[in-house]
């Protein structure tokens, strides 16, 4: 019965969840996909191969039983389903919906290479986890023995959460540290409700406080508390800070007003979604309504910019980015998205200046054309001279990657080795860092990543800390 339910890529199409048009969706910060029906959910999950090498799972950084749980969905075995699911990823909801799957399990699916299109991994572990809370299957992690050891995380984003999740479940005093008035990081702050409702960030941080992991918000290590205090209060501290400096941007006219940086602009919106005031966003400063919008950059977080001016009420919304749509490292399937909802890509552009005196008037763009491959293989953007123009704006959002900020010098923590990149030195098995008890995961440890990636860091560096707190000579030193 099993076999008969699966393998039917070949009589069967590849569907997505439906869409809500793009002249509704862009009205609001409503997630754009519908959930699949039970019926759909496992007529797609049925077109998986269930292959001998499954390279969706090798390819999925959490290493996530893919095929199994889709058996499961094809046969209505949701509640096993999900089970299998949630063993190898602590927020398998929340990876369903903003995991590059094209780029990861997706991507690399045995039917997709065969050219009968992937099986819909995300829509489909989104729909899983959706359906398990719905249901009552989701149950906080309450111990079932306490322990007496205590941890310290700092920062409430996916690597810390992750890693609070691992430890309470096995008894840990848990307590995260966190700079922003709620904790999620930039699950909460950095990306835009139409790819995930804040609701859902949410009911996990509620689920971390009703088994037991205390929060501290507002808390900026370094000036609320210090580093050596919080090492003095816990057996051992994880770091988990993530890396919000923005890259800085160069030019002519780069000090006039209404040029943001995207974190600022993200998260004055974000803040708007819960209902918060916010005065930058409410005299205008960081808001896209009425303006002429150009952002700079080709990642995700540019895609987010222009998705959220968009909704903003923007009279216009031009991403500019040097490299062709080919070349871009943000997702195609938000690159489709934005320009459904009415934003255009200006490929092979880079801004060289800005006009305007107190306030931006307008970019300098210089054109550009792709010549030899760098060292990471992509073809090297260089300047066409002569080509330049103007591209009027009223408001500038710079999206051009993060940086780590000092944390030893912030800290007062110089025994905290760090990369010549400025990132966390870190084991890449315990997470381990040059502190004794000390670990550290996710960006600050990796440069900006991705979340699933963070989620696997703190789980492996939750196990690593489970190890170190039991051992005897750690023991000894009580």
């Amino acid at each position: 019965m099993a076999t008969q339910r699966m393998l039917k890529f070949v009589s069967t199409s590849r569907e997505m969840p439906e869409k809500r048009m793009p002249d509704l969706r862009a009205r609001d910060f409503d997630e754009i996909y519908r959930e699949f029906a039970d019926a759909k959910a496992a007529e797609q999950s049925g077109r998986c191969s269930q292959c001998g090498v499954p390279y969706c799972q090798s390819h999925c950084p959490l290493h996530n039983n893919i095929p199994d749980w889709l058996r499961m969905t094809a046969e209505g075995r949701l509640e096993e389903a999900y089970a299998i699911s949630q063993a190898t990823n602590t927020f398998p909801e929340i990876c369903g919906r903003i995991c590059p799957q094209d780029r990861l399990c997706e991507g690399n699916c045995v039917i997709e290479q065969s050219g009968h299109g992937t099986v819909t991994i995300g829509a489909i572990e989104k729909y899983i986890t959706d359906t398990a809370w719905e249901r009552g299957w989701v149950k906080p992690g309450t111990p079932i023995a306490e322990r007496t050891e205590s941890v310290g995380i700092i920062g409430a984003g996916p690597g810390g959460l992750a890693a609070a999740d691992m430890l309470r479940r096995q008894g840990v005093q848990v307590t995260v540290y966190d700079r922003y008035d709620r904790a999620g990081g930039l699950l909460t702050y950095g990306i835009p409700g139409f790819k995930l409702e804040k609701h859902v960030v949410m009911r996990r941080v509620a689920q971390l406080e009703e088994a037991g992991v205390q929060f501290v918000l507002n808390c900026n290590v370094g000036t609320d508390i210090s580093f050596d205090a919080i090492r003095g209060q816990h057996d051992a501290v994880l770091i988990a800070t993530g890396v919000y400096k923005a890259r800085d941007l160069t030019g002519d006219g780069i000090g006039a007003g209404g040029i943001v940086p995207a974190l600022a602009y993200l998260t004055a919106s974000n803040k708007k979604s819960f209902g918060d005031e916010v005065e930058a966003h409410d005299n205008g400063h960081l808001d896209a309504a009425g303006k002429r919008v150009v952002v700079i950059g080709g990642g995700d977080t540019a895609m987010d910019c222009v998705r959220t001016a968009i909704r903003q009420g923007a009279t216009s919304v031009k991403c500019l980015y040097r490299r062709d749509r080919a070349n871009m490292p943000g997702s195609k399937r938000e690159t489709q998205n934005a320009e459904e909802e009415g934003v255009e890509f200006v490929w092979l552009t880079a801004p060289k200046g800005f006009t305007g005196d107190e306030h931006v008037e307008g970019v300098i763009v210089q054109k550009m054309r792709l010549g030899p491959p760098d060292a990471s293989g992509r073809q090297s953007p260089e300047v066409m001279e002569g080509a330049d123009y103007v591209e009027p704006a009223d408001l500038v959002i710079t999206a051009l990657g993060f940086e780590p900020e000092d944390l030893p010098t912030h800290w007062s923590a110089p025994d905290l080795s760090t990369t010549r990149w400025g990132t966390v030195k870190a084991d890449f098995r315990t997470h381990a860092t040059t502190i004794p008890g000390v670990y550290a995961v996710g960006d600050i440890v990796r440069g900006a990543s991705l979340v699933v990636w963070a989620i696997r860091d703190g789980r492996e560096a939750a196990t690593a800390i489970l190890d170190y707190l039991s051992a005897p000579a750690q023991v000894a030193a009580e």
